[in-house]
């Protein structure tokens, strides 16, 4: 049956011929008799990999299983592993090769072979996206790109579509390129951006096992692996597109201009946030305070600024630039402890020279307490209106008024320590003094 299709879009018109071929190929299939030796064939050489396949893949487990053992080997042992479903796909295709070779010297055809061998693969590919890729960016591409792929390959279209894809051309502006450059870039791109943030995420943990390095040291090998890491993934998508590499060098005459004009600050931060990694001066897990005010943990440290996190759980995200240019007062640099003072005062009938012996033996039994550099020294500040003024110096190893409340804790027992004691905790007191006296009442 012939329709006339002249009228019709050229697109409809191929897709017309391509069902044609396919019809007359499917009815020369089903009346050969070498087709249909090479379907059988086809069905002997999967059902002999199946069979061989439950016998083998139990034992390969048991071989290639390293279980809870923990060695050099054990990692790629389970890697292994994984790939087990792919046995009865792979194993059906070298079969049809075999057989492949024998029914060409008997028929000299070999087309339903070859086409049953492409879809062996295609059900290795479905296999190894549905079974063996775990990873939620990589299934997503062999969802959407390999199984694709794969078929328009097993229908035999691949070179076609290939062909057509590169004789179409598109532009943006000056820039022409063809559909199969763009389909090209964006399959190497999203397997280089994969590739690259593995590759990041695995070098990032290998260098913070590292604890004999400093954490500034950690955090600029960390930064310049990552800016390595994707320059590289960068130039290989350039050249994989036919980029002329050398163009970028007008891509960099014009970045060189726009940090002389645009981009200072952005240059300043970048250059002041290396200074401060090989420098050491704040690192991650520092409490800092600027001279501007803002002060907090620094829980990340970034190209362009850092963020500091204060008690009270909020952000503060502070320039490279500030660290360099003002003063920075360091609470945690090299671990060292740090020093409080908590004021009281007592009443002018006690005997004072009793307070600091007590004061001090009760605010040394406190467990953060330190006695070096210093054990706790309690001072005689001045006589006040109301009382005697002291305050106890202590040191501890951390920060006040954060998760820690060393002042709270230490004005605890030193109220306790005065109650027992009997010594009187002032209070203010006035005295009103009326000259002349009263007013007398009027009848």
């Amino acid at each position: 049956m012939e329709f006339d299709l002249s009228q019709q879009p050229e697109i409809v018109q191929q897709a017309y011929g391509y069902a044609v071929q396919a019809w007359e190929l499917a009815m020369s299939w089903l009346l050969s008799p070498e087709a249909w030796s090479q379907f059988g064939l086809l069905v002997l050489a999967w059902l002999l990999a199946g069979l061989i396949s439950r016998r083998m893949r139990p034992a390969l487990a048991r071989v290639i299983d390293p279980g809870e053992k923990e060695n050099l080997f054990s990692t790629p042992r389970r890697f292994l592993l994984q790939f087990l479903p792919l046995i009865s796909p792979l194993l059906a295709y070298a079969l049809t090769g075999i057989g492949e070779s024998i029914v060409r010297s008997l028929f000299d055809s070999g087309a339903v072979i070859a086409f049953g061998k492409r879809v062996f693969l295609f059900l290795a590919a479905r296999a190894l996206v549905r079974d063996i890729i775990t990873d939620p960016f990589l299934k997503l591409l062999g969802r959407y790109i390999l199984l694709p792929i794969m078929a328009i390959y097993t229908v035999g279209l691949l070179d076609v579509v290939s062909a057509r894809l590169s004789e179409t051309i598109v532009g943006v502006g000056n820039i022409r390129f063809s559909l199969m450059t763009l389909v090209r870039g964006i399959i190497a791109g999203s397997l280089l951006f994969w590739l690259g943030q593995w590759s990041n995420s695995q070098t990032t943990a290998l260098i913070a096992q590292n604890k004999e390095m400093r954490p500034s040291i950690r955090q600029l090998l960390i930064k310049t692996a990552e800016f390595t890491i994707f320059a590289i993934a960068f130039l290989l998508l350039m050249n994989i597109l036919g980029i002329d590499l050398t163009t970028l060098a007008v891509l960099g005459g014009a970045i060189g201009v726009g940090l002389g004009f645009g981009l200072q600050k952005i240059a300043s931060n970048f250059i002041s946030g290396v200074i401060l990694l090989v420098e050491g001066q704040a690192t991650v897990g520092d409490y800092v305070e600027l001279d501007g005010g803002e002060q907090g943990k620094i829980v990340k440290m970034m190209a362009r600024a850092a963020i500091l996190e204060t008690f009270d759980g909020r952000w503060i995200v502070v320039p490279n630039e500030d660290f360099i240019t003002t003063r920075v007062v360091n609470y945690s640099d090299s671990g060292s402890a740090n020093r409080y003072e908590a004021p009281f005062s007592v009443s002018y009938d006690t005997d004072i020279n009793k307070i600091p012996p007590l004061i001090e033996a009760a605010v040394a039994s406190h467990p953060e307490v330190l006695d070096v550099p210093y054990p706790p020294d309690c001072e005689l500040r001045g006589f006040g209106e109301s009382g005697i003024d002291f305050a106890v110096e202590f040191w501890v190893n951390g920060l006040d008024d954060g998760p820690n409340k060393y002042t709270s804790d230490v004005l605890f027992l030193i109220w306790n320590a005065l109650k027992d004691a009997g010594v009187e905790i002032p209070y203010p007191q006035r005295v009103v003094e009326i000259k002349g006296g009263l007013p007398k009442e009027t009848p």
